[in-house]
């Protein structure tokens, strides 16, 4: 079973319970932007109750591992999105975040646990980690029965290895669906903006072929009314024609 010193020093072991991303809100409630899915830097070190440098700091040391979990560093028209889009600005947040911020750190719920098996100096995170390492200890040895030193038979191991396969790819893919909610919204929002302009163009189309087909008819009576008038003129001029011939 995990130490807490393990997951301090051990990049593997904290790999293995990344997903356990439910121990953030039984620990402390963690405030979210306005999309529900990603906290900044400062959000971060609210919630651990550390500076804003420590949260730097361990992002310097440890990038590439908190990439891989969902950290991202927004710039250019992206974070201009993020920040009119997603952070439902405020005046107060106009002020943390103005548009002329040159980058913008986002983290993930996935990423903030991350952050919780890293941080030392932290009384939140050594809860978190506290919790974590109990939710795994319970898992490991089952409700009300004693971890025995020996080791299990090839067939429980092989189960017990499944099984834990299994709880990780639902909670990933939990976690995945929740980070995608927004995004999905999103899209079915544009989507519906898309078909209200189809319709409208369809609507337009109907009205122009209208337009034709009535011009279309009045083209028709007026090549009736000059075949009439032709008619008319012959006449006429074979009337003059022979009252001409008279006079004469």
């Amino acid at each position: 079973m995990y130490t807490e010193s393990v997951l301090l020093e051990s990049q593997a072991a904290r790999s293995g319970m990344s997903h356990r991303i439910e121990v953030l809100d039984k620990v402390k409630a963690l405030a979210l932007s306005a999309d529900g899915v990603h906290a900044t830097t400062r959000d971060v070190a609210e919630y651990f109750e550390v500076g804003e440098q420590a949260v730097h700091n361990l992002l310097r040391r440890h990038r590439e591992e908190l990439e891989r979990n969902g950290l991202r560093v927004l710039q250019g028209p992206e974070l201009q999105e993020y920040l009119t889009l997603k952070l439902s600005v405020t005046s107060e947040a106009a002020k943390s975040y103005p548009q002329r911020r040159p980058h913008l750190a986002v983290y993930t719920r996935r990423t903030v646990l991350n952050v919780a098996m890293l941080l030392r100096d932290s009384d939140v995170a050594r809860r978190v980690r506290a919790y974590l390492l109990d939710v795994e200890g319970r898992r490991r040895t089952g409700p009300g029965v004693v971890a025995s030193p020996a080791e299990p038979a090839p067939g429980d191991a092989s189960l017990e290895r499944r099984v834990t396969n299994l709880e990780c790819a639902v909670s990933d893919v939990g976690s995945v669906l929740r980070e995608l909610g927004p995004v999905i919204a999103r899209i079915s929002s544009r989507l519906e903006r898309v078909d209200h302009r189809l319709l409208q163009m369809e609507r337009r189309q109907v009205n122009t072929e209208r337009v034709v087909s009535a011009m279309s008819r009045r083209l028709a009576d007026m090549g009736e009314d000059m075949r009439a008038m032709r008619v008319d003129v012959n006449r006429l001029a074979r009337d003059c024609a022979r009252r001409h011939r008279r006079d004469r």
